[in-house]
């Protein structure tokens, strides 16, 4: 996902995450979100842990790193059946947390408020199935070219591209985003899909093949159930998301995927340019966690083995 001043979009061939074992989650059914979230259960003691002095001072003796996250987008980040918030992005914060010795504590909200609540200061990081791109880099809005923030460092933890999916059965012939014209998309708001969307609206319109109608919710799931109900001809969203719908939703009855990825970018944990420690002890426990296995046991146990990262990087998007 991305907020809606800053573009997903990167360049990259696509890359297929496996989804056998996203299965294990398919029996969890999907509820809505509050505001506020309880957080995981991970994290350890500042004392014990063996990266906790790169952590800055006030973060060090809080205990906590706060994140900002939409937590309505399974299984990067969602709402179990008994409630509790659970997903990739949980556990690789856990596991993070071990190595720094504080809490995570995931906040939740709307996608495009996140980088706001970095600059008021709200979260400590923003995590949230957030790709990293030059524009979020750069703090600039890439529909106006136009300076609206200073920018947010990522530290990147996976690879993700971009899938369409269809009601099953019913795919009209949809393969790639050329097929959309003439057609109607439901997507997230301020998502890469929402901007491939557009940018394939403006194709749509001058090649004369027929209106692009787009139709952008607050979250994936909202779209999701537009689509179920006939509202739309297909949908789009980041491919461990889609993948995540179609094995799950109706009991794999629902939507089928059609074609393939688009737009392989990595996910990023999204820092303040002016918070330089805590985005290097982040990296730092991010190379930990892939170095004693624990990062390769997370990505296992969700399937999505093929979007796994070798090593931390800060800002490797494009």
């Amino acid at each position: 996902m991305t907020a809606s001043t800053t573009c997903r979009t990167a360049a990259g061939k696509s890359r297929i995450v496996a989804v056998g074992a996203i299965a294990v989650a398919g029996a969890l059914l999907l509820t809505g979100c509050g505001d506020q979230t309880k957080d995981s259960d991970g994290g350890g003691t500042a004392k014990n842990a063996p990266l906790a002095d790169k952590l800055p001072k006030d973060i060090k003796d809080d205990g906590v790193i706060k994140v900002g996250s939409d937590i309505a987008y399974p299984p990067v980040e969602y709402k179990d059946k008994s409630g509790k918030v659970v997903g990739i992005d949980l556990d690789v914060a856990e596991a993070l947390g071990k190595q720094l010795g504080v809490e995570f504590k995931f906040e939740n909200g709307t996608f495009d408020t996140l980088l706001g609540g970095l600059r008021s200061k709200r979260y400590n990081v923003a995590m949230s199935a957030m790709t990293d791109t030059k524009d979020r880099q750069n703090g600039i809005d890439p529909e106006k070219g136009t300076k609206v923030g200073e920018g947010v460092d990522f530290v990147d933890y996976f690879t993700a591209g971009v899938s369409i999916y269809t009601k099953k059965g019913e795919t009209q012939g949809i393969k790639t985003w050329s097929d959309l014209c003439g057609k109607k998309v439901v997507v997230q708001r301020g998502t890469v899909s929402h901007d491939l969307a557009k940018a394939e609206a403006k194709k749509c319109e001058k090649d004369g093949k027929g209106k692009l109608s787009i139709e952008a919710f607050d979250n994936d799931q909202q779209a999701q159930t537009r689509l179920r109900s006939g509202g739309a001809d297909a949908g789009s969203s980041d491919f461990p998301v889609a993948a995540f719908a179609v094995k799950t939703s109706g009991g794999g009855k629902d939507f089928e995927l059609v074609g393939e990825q688009v737009e392989a970018a990595p996910y990023g944990i999204a820092v303040p340019k002016s918070n330089p420690e805590l985005r290097d002890a982040l990296k730092a426990a991010l190379d930990a966690i892939i170095k004693n296995g624990e990062y390769d046991k997370i990505i296992s146990k969700w399937g999505v083995e093929d979007g796994a990262v070798t090593k931390a990087q800060v800002n490797g998007g494009k």
